[in-house]
């Protein structure tokens, strides 16, 4: 009957469970020793690269100083024994043998190996540290994240503390190259400003736009909430660093009162603003009951896919209307808040591609979508310091992956209508 089972389970394609035993069986010797052989000859790798820079060392101590224990005429250095040093080494710190060499005379320095040089700048601990944890290794697991080295190499500098300290070099360099980089080369015509909320702390993030549509990150800012204060230091943190205030800008913003504020009193009538249609139908669908957000979600967006402005905005209005008349007056009163600055980019004329991309916030939400996906490994933020420098972790690793925004074949467009649009907003209205 056995037999029968298993001659039957083969017809129908089936394993029995004796034939899958069997083949783990088999499979488990080959596994190990081709896991086995991997490690060997990562280890011979290894080894034979830690000989061969050996062999380079001294090379290169013979070229400055001579040959090695032989009489060399006009010799301006001399042999002077060997040290430890530490090497950047796979994320590690290894220890290798160098030998030393000493410019003659009683004033005389060491002089540094070129290839000690080299090898410190190849492969900087406090970045691969940085790297590790943004793709999700903590620091006590950083030393297991790392492929294995051969026992006759000592190495150091994998331990919880060492790459806490590394982590945090690399976080400050970044911070500092991101708040003091200067802007005065960059041609912006359009930026994005969100707020984002970080243990009870919120971080303002500007993202600018470039004539030919490059995404370029400019500045953080932090406070406690997101008030006009915090926004303000900002922007005009922006301005100290050479950004470009001749020309007017396009903002976009998500529709908070603190970044319009800032952007009013430090642009005045060159600061024209597009707040975030998403936003703005998220406002009015949080005050509807979830019968009727579906409708005027699908009203929201047609509206927002009309051609021109004065077709917007008459059937937002209508909408408005229309949500008076069925009881809904702070839907109503929602929608009518900040309405024409929804549809600002519709005023531009612009081609259906670019207004969309600069019509919402979603070029920074992306980014933003990256600093919570890296900032979600740190349990326990110490204060707003250690905020900010994580904040420009996620910045740079975010900035990896930036493209050109979509549409920007048509940036020329957006430059014409955003620089020639100087008049102040009540006049604009009039004119639309």
């Amino acid at each position: 009957m056995k037999n029968k089972a298993e001659v039957q389970g083969r017809k129908q394609g089936k394993t029995s469970p004796l034939v899958a035993v069997a083949m783990q069986q088999l499979m488990l010797p080959l596994l190990l020793a081709a896991d086995a052989t991997k490690k060997g000859l990562l280890a011979f790798v290894q080894q034979m690269g830690m000989l061969a820079l050996s062999e380079l060392l001294a090379k290169e101590a013979e070229m400055i100083a001579g040959p090695k224990g032989r009489h060399a005429r006009g010799r301006t250095h001399h042999h002077w024994g060997a040290a430890r040093t530490t090497l950047p080494f796979g994320g590690r710190h290894a220890v290798v043998e160098r030998p030393r060499v000493r410019s003659k005379g009683k004033g005389g320095t060491e002089v540094e190996l070129p290839s000690i040089a080299t090898f410190r700048e190849a492969d900087p601990l406090s970045a691969r540290v940085a790297e590790q944890i943004v793709l999700g290794v903590s620091t006590r697991g950083y030393e297991r994240s790392l492929d294995s080295v051969s026992g006759e190499i000592k190495t150091r500098g994998t331990s919880k503390s060492n790459a806490s300290r590394a982590l945090i070099e690399n976080t400050t360099d970044k911070l500092v190259e991101f708040m003091h980089r200067k802007l005065d080369e960059l041609d912006l015509v359009a930026m994005f400003i969100d707020g984002i909320e970080i243990a009870k702390h919120t971080i303002v993030v500007a993202l600018g736009v470039t004539v030919d549509g490059t995404k370029v990150p400019l500045g953080v800012w932090g406070g406690s909430t997101e008030n006009s204060v915090v926004a303000t230091a900002l922007v005009q943190n922006l301005i100290d660093r050479g950004l470009r205030v001749d020309d007017a800008m396009l903002f976009i913003i998500d529709g908070g009162k603190a970044i319009r504020k800032a952007l009013q009193d430090v642009f005045g009538n060159r600061g024209l603003v597009q707040r975030c249609q998403v936003h703005k139908a998220r406002n009015v669908r949080d005050h509807l009951p979830e019968e009727r957000r579906a409708y005027v979600a699908r009203q929201m967006r047609d509206a927002y896919k009309s051609t021109s402005f004065s077709t917007a905005r008459r059937r937002l209005h209508q909408l408005a209307s229309w949500l008076e008349s069925n009881g809904e007056d702070s839907a109503a009163a929602s929608l009518r808040e900040g309405l024409d600055e929804t549809l600002t980019v519709l005023r531009f004329k612009l081609p259906s591609i670019l207004c969309r991309s600069f019509s919402t916030t979603n070029a920074i939400e992306n980014m933003n979508g990256t600093l919570r996906r890296v900032m979600q490994n740190v349990k326990r933020w110490k204060n707003e310091s250690m905020i900010r420098r994580w904040v420009a972790l996620g910045v740079a690793h975010a900035q990896k992956g930036f493209r050109r925004l979509k549409g920007h074949h048509h940036m020329t467009a957006l430059v014409a209508a955003v620089r020639g649009t100087t008049k102040p907003l009540e006049q604009q209205k009039q004119v639309a």
